[in-house]
């Protein structure tokens, strides 16, 4: 099936589609639409998007022409596709991507991905320079390290980011041993699990180690808001 049949009637489950302002990452701060897919083959320990996945059920189903429609009804320049895991669905999620980046409105397409499904294959099916990609890296206390696709770290790109999100002293030196050991591109973000590492301890760190090239990651929407508020 090709991309224009793909937007008009293949459908992918749900959660949300919201605007607010990105809480995290290099946009933190900018106006930017969210679009949340249903489903995710992980389970991390400090997941704060259960909804997102099974034993739960998708919210409801669009077609890539409808989540577009939804998409341009806002008036952000900046669109995070996340989920859940936004790659799960293979052709159809490049193809809504693409249907996305395509749009005159949109200025970036942030894709975050969970670190366990390869992004080589969107690297290839998505050309648009708009589309970068937010690679989660699972540390060991989420529970989900072993899952982790390694060629992810090096297939970044130098406009993508790499995640790691830290609960504890042990997360911080493996994070740090796969930075070493991989010296992937793109910007690399350090960001605290809410409640379980307080951000200036993890400065404390990160200075103390001299970790020049790594950028603190704040959820700024769990400070704006509710941390357990949806759609913000």
């Amino acid at each position: 099936m090709n991309s224009a049949a793909l937007v008009k009637t293949v459908k992918l489950p749900m959660v949300e589609i919201f605007q607010t302002v990105e809480g995290e990452g290099t946009a933190a701060g900018y106006p930017t639409v969210f679009v949340r897919l249903f489903g995710c083959p992980l389970r991390c320990a400090w997941c704060d998007t259960p909804y997102s996945y099974p034993p739960a059920e998708a919210e409801f189903t669009m077609t890539i022409g409808e989540i577009c429609e939804r998409v341009a009804s806002f008036r952000a320049a900046r669109v995070c596709v996340t989920g859940g895991e936004p790659l799960l669905y293979g052709e159809r999620s490049g193809a809504l991507l693409r249907a996305i980046a395509e749009m005159d409105q949109i200025v970036d397409v942030h894709v975050e991905t969970s670190g366990a499904i390869a992004i080589a294959p969107f690297l290839t099916m998505v050309s648009s320079s708009k589309v970068r990609y937010i690679v989660d890296y699972k540390l060991p206390g989420s529970g989900e390290e072993a899952r982790m696709d390694l060629a992810n770290v090096t297939d970044l790109r130098s406009v993508d980011e790499l995640k790691f999100v830290i609960a504890s002293r042990v997360d911080y030196e493996r994070a740090c041993a796969v930075i070493a050991q991989y010296r992937p591109l793109g910007t690399i973000l350090f960001s605290p699990v809410w409640g379980s590492v307080a951000p200036d301890q993890l400065v404390t760190w990160m200075l103390e180690d001299g970790l020049a090239n790594v950028k603190l990651s704040l959820q700024i929407h769990k400070v704006i808001w509710d941390p357990q508020l949806r759609g913000v």
